[in-house]
């Protein structure tokens, strides 16, 4: 991508992308948003890519929402300010699709944090598989102070990382917090020096390569699935999981499975297709 707001640099397995506004903290414009959600898409259609690293330029991760652009959101394509508070929900769920789009990935993704990651910028790390952080990081939702509430993450996912008790703390007060706080708090991975964070990153994915990535993509959709689900229908995926990891792994056959031959057999319109829809076609059907 040559747009300069976001870089996506793909080196081998690995997709580098790099919030590139340092002059204000990589705050997320509508353009860069728009670059964004074109650089997950680009890398969810790439099979070459399996992880994403996530890093802001200069001294920032990201400081969210670009608030002074805030108004345009309520325009409509005339600038006749004309779509009021659809408008506002239609850019939410814009923003909504992104975080999803990044959450789904089947990748292993890391959000390398140095320095701020509020409001936009933390509900991007909480889309992430990994967080790691620098001591100097700072977090939190200062929405509020500006009369405004979170629209993609910044209450949902948070509450589900954290609980609902400290997800109102975050949000009602408006602090910021240390990054050893997002540990604690199991809304990131791991603080690390200041300056050795890529170095970090290199060793996450020198473990992440070893691994076997199909168990790996399992785990994370199922995981990300389950965690949504009740425990019996989260134990369902974990079954199906376990069945489809066999299977990749050599013990795919199965005794009174066809093998693929209905699909064959329907493409020949051969005689096992044509016993199977004899018997079934006018059963019960009156």
């Amino acid at each position: 991508m040559s747009q300069d707001v976001v870089l996506l640099e793909i080196s081998g397995d690995t997709a580098n992308i790099t919030l590139n506004r340092p002059a204000v903290k990589n705050a997320l414009s509508i353009e860069m948003s728009d670059r964004l959600m074109e650089a997950f898409l680009r890398v969810k259609r790439s099979t070459d890519v399996k992880f994403v690293v996530i890093r802001g330029a200069g001294d920032a991760f990201c400081a969210g929402d670009d608030i002074k652009e805030m108004i345009r959101w309520v325009e409509d394509e005339h600038g006749m300010g004309t779509q009021g508070p659809n408008g506002i929900m239609r850019r939410v769920r814009l923003y909504q699709d992104m975080a999803n789009t990044l959450e789904e990935l089947d990748k292993l993704t890391i959000a390398a944090v140095d320095g701020v990651a509020v409001g936009g910028g933390l509900e991007i790390t909480m889309a992430c598989d990994f967080v790691i952080a620098t001591a100097r990081s700072t977090w939190g939702m200062p929405e509020v102070d500006s009369g405004i509430t979170p629209g993609w993450g910044g209450t949902t996912r948070m509450s589900r990382y954290i609980g609902k008790r400290r997800t109102k703390e975050v949000n009602i007060i408006g602090a910021l917090f240390p990054a050893k706080k997002a540990v604690e708090w199991n809304l990131w991975n791991r603080v690390v020096d200041d300056g050795v964070l890529d170095e970090e990153v290199e060793a996450l994915l020198t473990v992440l390569r070893s691994k076997n990535l199909q168990a790996c993509r399992q785990l994370k959709y199922i995981i990300n699935r389950g965690c949504e689900t009740d425990l019996y229908s989260a134990q369902g995926y974990e079954m199906l999981s376990a069945g489809l990891s066999g299977a990749v792994n050599g013990a795919w056959q199965v005794a009174d499975a066809d093998r693929g031959m209905g699909v064959l057999d329907f493409a020949q319109k051969g005689e096992l297709w044509k016993k199977r829809r004899g018997l079934a076609r006018d059963f019960w059907a009156d």
